[in-house]
C-alpha cells in the first residue's frame, strides 16, 4: 500500500528543494514546457504530500490548472502510473492524463482533477449524508473492475499477500512494539497468515486499485476522479470494496458499511462481476480481505514512522487495530490472532504464553 496523503500538511506556497541539482533540472524542464503547454511558472505551488517519495505541485496554464509529479527515478518508478492511467481512461474512468514526462529525471505534467477530495467533503457526524458520494465511488469501482483482463497487471498472488502480511511482524510488532516474533507467537502468525491468504485467494481476480478510498477520490463537475493508482494489481474482487469501507483514516458504523457493501454487491452481480450469489459469503470475504489489508497497513505505518520520519500515520493505529479485532472476534479460526493482537496492544492481561521483548 501507498497511503496517498497524511493529515493535511501546511504546504508552502513555493516548493522547497533539498537538492539544488534536482531543482535546476526541474526549472529547466518547466522552462522547456512553458510555451508548448502555455504554463505560467510564477503560479507554481505545492499541492500535496505523499507517503512515498513523490511530491505534487499545481501550476496554472492558459488551458486550466495542471498537476506536476516530482518522483525521483532512483526512488520511484513512474511507468506503472503511466500504464494504469491509460487503462483507467480506456475503461472510462476520470483519471489524470499524462501530458508530458521526463522519464530520466522523473517529472510528469498531468491534468488536474480538482482540489477537493471525497474525504474533505465527508460529513463525519452523519454517515448517511455521504451515501451519494459512496455510491458514486461504487459505480467507478464497478467500471474499473469490468475492464479487467488477465496478464495486464501484476498478480496479487500468495507470494505478494504473504510479503505484505510480513510487514506486521517485521515493522509493527518487532520494531514498533519491541516484541520478539518467535516461538508460539511466530507459529500463531504463520497459521493465521495461511488462513487469510487461502480465504482471500478463493475469490476471482479483477483489476484492484489497492488504495481505493476517499483520500484518493476527487469530487469534480466532470465526475469522480481517481488518484494514487500506480500500485494496481490483478487480484481478489473483495479488495477494493474492503478498502473503501474500512478506510485507514475514516471509520463508519457497521450498518452504513453494510448498506454500501450490499449495494455494491447488487450492482456488481447485475453487471456480471464474480461476486457470488450469497451476500453473507461475500461479506465474509470482504472482512477477511480487510483484515489482510489492515495487518499490512499497521506495518506500513510503523515503517513510515521509524524509517521515513513520518509519525503522523501511526496516529491512526487505534482505527485499524479496531478493524482487526472486530473481524477476529467474528470468526472462530481467528481467535488466536485476536489474542495475539490484544496482548501486543496491552488490551488484555497476558495469561497464556508471554511475548519476549527484543
Amino acid at each position: 500500500m501507498s497511503p496517498s496523503q497524511p493529515p493535511e500538511p501546511n504546504l508552502p506556497h513555493s516548493p522547497i528543494w533539498q537538492d539544488p541539482h534536482r531543482q535546476a533540472d526541474f526549472n529547466g524542464w518547466i522552462a522547456a514546457l512553458t510555451t508548448s503547454h502555455e504554463l505560467l511558472p510564477e503560479s507554481l505551488c505545492s499541492a500535496s504530500a505523499d507517503a512515498s517519495f513523490r511530491r505534487y505541485f499545481r501550476i496554472d496554464s492558459a488551458r486550466g490548472t495542471r498537476i506536476i509529479m516530482d518522483a525521483p527515478p532512483e526512488k520511484e518508478d513512474c511507468h506503472p502510473f503511466a500504464k494504469v492511467s491509460r487503462l483507467m481512461q480506456k475503461a472510462g474512468l476520470y483519471a489524470p492524463q499524462v501530458l508530458a514526462w521526463d522519464e530520466t529525471k522523473g517529472f510528469m505534467l498531468l491534468t488536474d482533477l480538482g482540489p477537493q477530495t471525497m474525504m474533505q467533503a465527508m460529513q463525519r457526524d452523519d454517515p448517511w449524508a455521504n451515501q451519494a458520494a459512496y455510491l458514486q465511488a461504487v459505480d467507478a469501482l464497478i467500471t474499473w473492475q469490468l475492464a479487467s483482463r488477465p496478464d495486464v497487471l501484476p498478480a496479487y498472488d500468495a507470494t505478494l499477500l504473504r510479503r505484505e502480511l510480513e510487514l506486521f511482524p517485521d515493522w509493527y510488532l518487532t520494531r514498533h512494539r519491541g516484541i520478539a516474533v518467535e516461538g508460539e507467537l511466530r507459529r500463531t502468525l504463520d497459521e493465521a497468515f495461511e488462513r487469510i491468504i487461502h480465504e482471500n485467494l478463493r475469490w476471482p481476480s479483477v483489476y484492484v486499485h489497492r488504495d481505493f478510498m476517499p483520500r484518493n477520490l476527487m469530487l469534480s463537475p466532470a465526475g469522480l476522479g481517481v488518484l494514487d493508482f500506480q500500485d494496481a494489481v490483478y487480484g481478489p474482487i473483495t479488495y477494493d470494496i474492503a478498502s473503501l469501507m474500512r478506510d485507514a483514516f475514516l471509520s463508519w458504523e457497521e450498518d452504513f458499511c453494510l448498506d454500501i457493501t450490499v449495494r455494491y454487491w447488487e450492482k456488481a452481480r447485475k453487471a456480471g462481476l464474480p461476486v457470488g450469489s450469497d451476500f453473507g459469503e461475500f461479506y465474509r470475504g470482504v472482512e477477511w480481505m480487510g483484515l489482510q489489508r489492515h495487518l499490512k497497513v499497521a506495518g506500513i505505518f510503523a515503517r513510515l514512522t521509524l524509517r521515513d520520519g513520518k509519525p503522523q500515520y501511526l496516529a491512526d493505529t487505534p482505527r485499524f487495530i479496531s478493524y482487526m479485532r472486530a473481524t477476529c472476534e467474528r470468526y472462530r479460526e481467528l481467535k488466536p490472532l485476536l489474542r495475539l493482537i490484544e496482548r501486543a496492544e496491552g488490551i488484555v492481561p497476558v495469561n497464556g504464553y508471554t511475548f519476549g521483548r527484543s
